[in-house]
């Protein structure tokens, strides 16, 4: 199995990124921060106005590290990969696939309904420890909802109807969330999804661990051959990786979504770690992205046992594990895409 990896997030405005052998050193005004060997590095990700020298580009890419640029509130800018790597017949096929319709509905029913599952999952668990018997109730009815959602998305007769399935499944997955907040239930109020930009606390903080995600995801997509950008859920668009915006619904309840509410819960995060910007907009505080940076990481070491695999693996291999499995369902290896299910 794969090792798992660090990924580096450069924060501090002004860094600068260069090359000193095979390592890349981090340099804040003239003095070096930080020296990492480039073999521990699974990616880089580059918050705001920071800077990487030509070599750091060279050998990242040579080493096949990915870097990903966003923005100091976590939007996504560009990203940096070297030459693609796996079977030029795979992304054909990729390709082939993601225009015919009759052939993707298995694989769309698939994400849709393990996307439906782990919501159903998040809810339920939350459920039993919510010591609020109305707000237990809410949580019950719409895991029941889901449940039937999810059933009638298995049996979806076309991907735009599966579509619609899975857009609902969100609508009633959210109507909820502000139910899972047992923290400052008045600082972290939460009435419904919103992005570009997210207009409270709870969006701010959802978007920004949502951008980890994808980077994750987009890594992993590219390391075996696949991808990003032609997807089977999405639609094409210029700029938009669809597949692993198709691989994110099918993790980010369980991945992103918890860590999330762990970190209102337990509160981690203070009114006072979110700040208010022109046009409406929240950001998270600069110590705060740190925050849940590293709260991230540590989650991605947490170990579980996979349900296809049947071993123990860190969580922050699973989208490696559900790329590597794509890949073999699209070579013909697996007769069907065993979408990642959270127990």
């Amino acid at each position: 199995m794969r090792k798992l990896l660090n990924t580096l997030h450069v924060m501090t405005q002004g860094a600068y990124l260069h090359r000193d052998g095979e390592t890349i050193s981090v340099k804040i005004g003239g003095d070096q921060k930080l020296r990492i060997p480039v073999h521990t590095l699974e990616g880089l990700v580059c918050w705001g106005q920071i800077s990487c020298s030509p070599p750091v580009l060279a050998l990242c890419c040579e080493k096949g590290v990915g870097i990903s640029f966003l923005s100091e509130q976590g939007r996504f800018l560009a990203r940096v990969q070297g030459p693609v790597s796996g079977n030029v017949l795979l992304r054909r096929q990729q390709f082939r696939l993601a225009d015919r319709a009759d052939l993707v509905l298995p694989l769309v029913r698939t994400i849709v309904t393990a996307k439906v599952a782990n919501s159903r999952v998040v809810l339920l668990r939350s459920a039993r420890e919510i010591g609020d018997p109305e707000r237990e109730a809410r949580l019950r009815a719409a895991a029941d909802r889901l449940t039937w959602i999810g059933l009638d998305a298995s049996r979806a007769a076309t991907v735009d109807e599966a579509r619609g399935h899975e857009g609902v499944a969100g609508q009633v997955y959210f109507s909820v969330f502000n139910d899972l907040i047992v923290g400052d239930r008045e600082s972290f109020t939460f009435l419904g999804r919103s992005r570009r930009p997210p207009l409270d606390r709870v969006n701010a903080l959802l978007s920004f661990l949502y951008a980890l995600l994808r980077h994750d995801i987009e890594s992993a997509l590219e390391s075996v051959g696949l991808d990003p950008a032609v997807g089977f859920l999405h639609t094409d668009r210029p700029g938009r990786p669809s597949l692993a915006l198709d691989m994110m619904e099918e993790l980010r309840a369980a991945l992103a979504d918890r860590v999330a509410l762990t970190l209102i819960n337990r509160r981690q995060l203070q009114p006072g770690s979110f700040l208010q910007l022109d046009g409406g907009g929240v950001s998270l505080q600069e110590d705060a992205r740190k925050a849940v940076i590293a709260a991230w990481q540590n989650r991605k070491q947490d170990e579980m046992e996979h349900p296809f695999l049947q071993e123990r693996i860190p969580l922050g291999l699973v989208p490696y594990v559900q790329s590597l499995l794509l890949a073999r369902h699209l070579r013909g290896g697996l007769d069907g895409y065993p979408a990642f299910l959270w127990r």
